[in-house]
């Protein structure tokens, strides 16, 4: 068989996706996805280089495709002059964001939600795309936590950033995350939309309450309202 072309790299890594959401990490190895693709051993070395860059490869493509969506709900929630609601309806978009993803991309989402990086990512991810994964991480926290937690209550500090992270973090994990390790025949995924309507209930009900002042160890109360 051929060295398999540039746009064939896609295929690959969907199939790994799938091993990894239907056996678990541990079975995902170059000779297990050859035999599943159809696509060499050789050619698949050629292509990343090695299994843990594969590994990387796979964990980065579907978390920027994932982050890119919630940003883009977020962007259509705030419009260009967002209000108080607009704000919370942001905040409940971002949360609902895995159900998204699972609805377009069930086996990443599946992935995503399901598998700890920790589980896929070892010493043996290359430089390149470690530094990637960070630049990723850094982006979560500045395009969506922090400003999500600017839209809502015009700070930045930590127990804002908590709150949000329970909101588009902690909540959807909890509540959706047994939908997404129980698909239907064919992979598809589908969360109930009476469980997206509880997620929404139960992120509009975190936002009721305010988060508490930051205070400092000269007792008194700081909040940062810096623009991202």
């Amino acid at each position: 068989m051929p060295r398999p072309r540039v746009h064939d790299l896609d295929r690959v890594l969907d199939v790994a996706e799938q091993l990894v959401v239907d056996a678990g990490p541990e079975r995902l190895t170059v000779r297990k996805l050859a035999a599943e693709s159809g696509v060499p051993n050789g050619a698949i070395y050629h292509a990343f280089g090695s299994l843990g860059a594969l590994r990387g490869r796979m964990w980065l493509r579907a978390a920027v495709e994932f982050l890119d969506l919630q940003t883009a709900l977020i962007d259509d929630a705030l419009g260009a002059a967002p209000g108080p609601e607009d704000a919370r309806n942001a905040v409940v978009v971002a949360a609902d964001a895995p159900a998204e993803l699972a609805a377009r991309r069930p086996a990443a989402a599946r992935m995503l939600m399901t598998v700890r990086r920790e589980q896929l990512l070892g010493p043996d991810l290359p430089e390149e795309l470690a530094d990637s994964l960070l630049g990723l991480d850094r982006r979560l926290v500045s395009d969506v936590l922090c400003r999500l937690a600017m839209a809502m209550w015009g700070r930045r500090d930590g127990p804002s950033i908590e709150v949000i992270t329970s909101c588009v973090v902690d909540l959807p994990t909890a509540l959706l995350r047994r939908a997404l390790t129980q698909p239907a025949p064919g992979g598809a995924v589908q969360v109930p939309a009476d469980l997206r309507t509880r997620l929404a209930a139960a992120v509009r009900a975190v936002l009721d309450l305010e988060p508490p002042r930051r205070i400092s160890s000269q007792g008194t109360t700081h909040t940062d309202r810096k623009t991202t």
